[in-house]
C-alpha cells in the first residue's frame, strides 16, 4: 500500500491504489466505482460492457468476461494490483477460478457475499460476524457461505489474501425493496392492496449503496482486514409495515396493505417464497460494531426516508420505467382474495 498523498484544495487525501472492480456497474458497485476515483485511486473495472450503467468517468476499462478467465490474458497482461473486487461470483467453481488468476497478482482479495449466508433464523440478534452461516431455505445464500468457506480454507492454508464483505439489503434509487419492482407502487397508485409477508412486523435493515461504499473502500489496502469477514450495513431497522408505508408515501398515498405468510407465498410463487424464507421473513438486526472499528470514518447518514423518495423520483422521471409486471400483479390479486376467504 502507498503512502497517502494529501491533497492541495482541501478534500480528503488521496489514496494511490491500483484496485481491479470485476463488476463496478451494478447497483452497490457503482456508488464504490465513484468514491474510490474520488478518493484518488486508480481504479479499472473489468465489465462485460452490457451494465445499463455508465462505467464511472475516470476509470479504466477492461472488457472481458471472467468466468472465461482463459481469455483474459491480453486483457489483464501483467497487470497487478493492490485490490481485487469481485462483485460477481456465486459459486465455489467461479472463485477457486479467481483464486487461480489473481494469486500473486494481487494484495488483497476482497470477496462480495451476502448478508443472506447468516443463520436463518438467527438464534439471537444483533447479528454479527461470528453468527453461523447457516440458511437451509435458500440455494443462493448457501452457495455464497461455501465461497466464503473455499476462500478462507486457501488463506489459511496458501495465505491467499482474501477479505469477505456481505452486504445485506444495499440499494441505489433504482431499486424497490419488493418482490416485482415498481408493481407494488403501480397498485397502492391504482387503489389495490398490496402483498406484504408475516404480520410486516419482522425488522429489515436497508443501506444506501453511498454509506456501503464507504465502509467497503475503508478495507481496500487495509493488511488488518486480510482473513476477516465485514458485514457493512444501516443501523437503521425498519419493520415490513413501515417500509411499505414509507414507500407508499414518497409515492403520495397511503397503501393497503394486505398480510400473506410467507409460507403461503411460498406455495403461489417458491421463488419470491424462497427470497422470503431464507432472508426477508426473519428480523435481521446488524452489529456494526467490528467494520466501524476497522473503518472509523463508517458512519452510515443516509435513512430510508430519503432513500425512498430518491427512488420515487428516479421512477416518476420516466413513465417507461413504471412496469407493472402482470405475472406479480396477477398472484398479489390472488393472494389478496385468497386472504379475504380466510378473513372476510
Amino acid at each position: 500500500m502507498k503512502a497517502q498523498v494529501d491533497m492541495a484544495d482541501g478534500k480528503k487525501p488521496a489514496r494511490e491504489l491500483k484496485i481491479l472492480f470485476i463488476g463496478g456497474t451494478g447497483i452497490i458497485s457503482s456508488a464504490c466505482s465513484a468514491l474510490a476515483l474520488e478518493q484518488g485511486m486508480q481504479l479499472y473495472l473489468l465489465t462485460r460492457g452490457k451494465s445499463i450503467r455508465p462505467i464511472s468517468r475516470g476509470a479504466i476499462a477492461l472488457q472481458g468476461d471472467i468466468r472465461q478467465p482463459a481469455t483474459l490474458s491480453a486483457t489483464i497482461n501483467d497487470l497487478t494490483f493492490d485490490a481485487v473486487v469481485e462483485w460477481v461470483a456465486f459459486t465455489p467453481q467461479q472463485v477457486s477460478s479467481d483464486i487461480k488468476l489473481f494469486a500473486g497478482r494481487t494484495q488483497q482479495y476482497v470477496f462480495i457475499s451476502s448478508a443472506s449466508a447468516y443463520q436463518k433464523p438467527p438464534e439471537r440478534l444483533p447479528v454479527t460476524e461470528n453468527t453461523p452461516l447457516t440458511n437451509p431455505y435458500w440455494e443462493y445464500s448457501r452457495r455464497k457461505a461455501a465461497c466464503e468457506a473455499l476462500l478462507m480454507e486457501h488463506w489459511e492454508r496458501e495465505k491467499f489474501p482474501c477479505t469477505v464483505v456481505r452486504p445485506s439489503h444495499t440499494y441505489d434509487r433504482t431499486l424497490l425493496p419488493f418482490h416485482g419492482g415498481y408493481t407494488s407502487v403501480g397498485r397502492m397508485r391504482a387503489g389495490k392492496s398490496v402483498v406484504v409477508h408475516g404480520d410486516g412486523t419482522s425488522l429489515w435493515t436497508m443501506t444506501h449503496h453511498r454509506d456501503f461504499a464507504v465502509g467497503l473502500l475503508g478495507l481496500l489496502g487495509n493488511p488488518a482486514a486480510i482473513g476477516e469477514s465485514f458485514h457493512i450495513t444501516s443501523s437503521e431497522s425498519l419493520s415490513w409495515n413501515q417500509i411499505y408505508s414509507i414507500v407508499g408515501r414518497a409515492a403520495g398515498i397511503e397503501p393497503r396493505l394486505v398480510h400473506v405468510p410467507s409460507e403461503v407465498i411460498a406455495r403461489y410463487d417458491p421463488e419470491w417464497g424462497a427470497s422470503l424464507l431464507g432472508d426477508k421473513a426473519h428480523s435481521m438486526i446488524f452489529d456494526n460494531t467490528k467494520i466501524k472499528k476497522f473503518v472509523p470514518e463508517f458512519d452510515p447518514l443516509i435513512p430510508f426516508e430519503q432513500g425512498a423518495r430518491e427512488i420515487i423520483t428516479w421512477y416518476d422521471e420516466d413513465p417507461r420505467r413504471q412496469v407493472v409486471e402482470p405475472f406479480i400483479d396477477d398472484l398479489q390479486d390472488r393472494l389478496v382474495e385468497a386472504m379475504h376467504r380466510v378473513s372476510p
